[in-house]
């Protein structure tokens, strides 16, 4: 029935971890009653915003959604060092805070750029076979190899000076921690930090306003339809190209096709005669070679 893409806004916090991604994926698998869901990354246990949901042949791209950019609005609090780097963690440390304004925008834009990046313990993270959050509960510390991630910006958008509180804008690429970017502008800064809320305002091309809540989608149950985005939308920035019926045999079948003036490197959205989604191909060589496919 859907072969189309739920964005979805996480809006319960998730201090306890007693409500997870996975557990809207179960939802929208009873809300359409289709087994085949998937989502496109796991949000931090607090937080918020952006979950894009794929359902039916689209879950097929929840590994290229999972890899695309991210932006997040995060509020961190200067003075208090936890375990989780956030505020549900246990304190460890609390300063002093005596910095101005202009010590925070420095250490902030400091972060901009490629960086490396420590994983929190308190992550999903698996090492040698367990997941870092299952070791640190058991007070096990262990080391973690850096990542290397991209910050492509961050913008301080407020400061509370009474309460210490910093609220930044941040976009980034895949696999980055916006707890441990918290962290690391505290210590820079010299007065520790952790995270006190994060919500992701966009997940690649899917943005907040155009998201839904849980109780939007139960009002709408009978009528997904108007607001699903087809598959194919996600890979708008493709050039487009219409099969014949012996053609779409043909890739349909695994051949690599020939295509001239098919631009090297160059991936295409592939639609039969009757303007079915078909599949993504590259061309390589000059044939179109099958990337991804979602025909039924």
């Amino acid at each position: 029935r859907y072969n189309v893409v739920l964005i979805i806004i996480m809006q319960v916090i998730l201090y306890n971890f007693s409500f997870t991604s996975h557990d809207m994926v179960n939802f929208v698998r009873r809300l359409t009653g289709i087994r085949r869901v998937g989502h496109t990354g796991t949000l931090d246990p607090m937080a918020t915003g952006v979950l894009p949901v794929c359902i039916g042949s689209a879950a097929k791209t929840a590994d290229m959604l999972t890899a695309s950019d991210k932006r997040y609005r995060a509020q961190m609090r200067l003075g208090i060092i936890t375990d989780t780097e956030d505020i549900s963690g246990n304190v460890l440390e609390t300063r002093s805070v005596k910095v101005n304004r202009e010590e925070i925008y420095t250490a902030v834009k400091g972060f901009v750029g490629g960086i490396e990046q420590i994983p929190p313990m308190y992550s999903a993270i698996k090492q040698n076979g367990k997941k870092l959050y299952e070791l640190a509960r058991k007070g096990i510390t262990v080391e973690r190899p850096k990542r290397k991630i991209t910050i492509y910006s961050a913008d301080v958008i407020g400061i509370d000076e009474d309460n210490s509180i910093i609220t930044l804008d941040v976009y980034c690429s895949k696999g980055t921690y916006i707890r441990t970017l918290c962290s690391d502008i505290g210590e820079r800064l010299g007065t520790g930090a952790c995270m006190t809320s994060l919500r992701r305002t966009a997940s690649g091309p899917f943005k907040i306003e155009n998201a839904y809540t849980q109780e939007q989608l139960s009002e709408l149950a009978d009528r997904l339809e108007d607001i699903v985005i087809p598959t194919d939308r996600m890979f708008a920035e493709f050039p487009k190209i219409h099969l014949n019926d012996k053609q779409k045999r043909s890739i349909v079948n695994g051949v690599r096709m020939t295509w001239r003036g098919g631009i090297e490197g160059q991936s295409y959205r592939l639609y039969d005669e009757d303007g079915a989604f078909l599949c993504i191909s590259k061309c390589i060589d000059g044939r179109l070679c099958l990337e991804k496919s979602f025909w039924s």
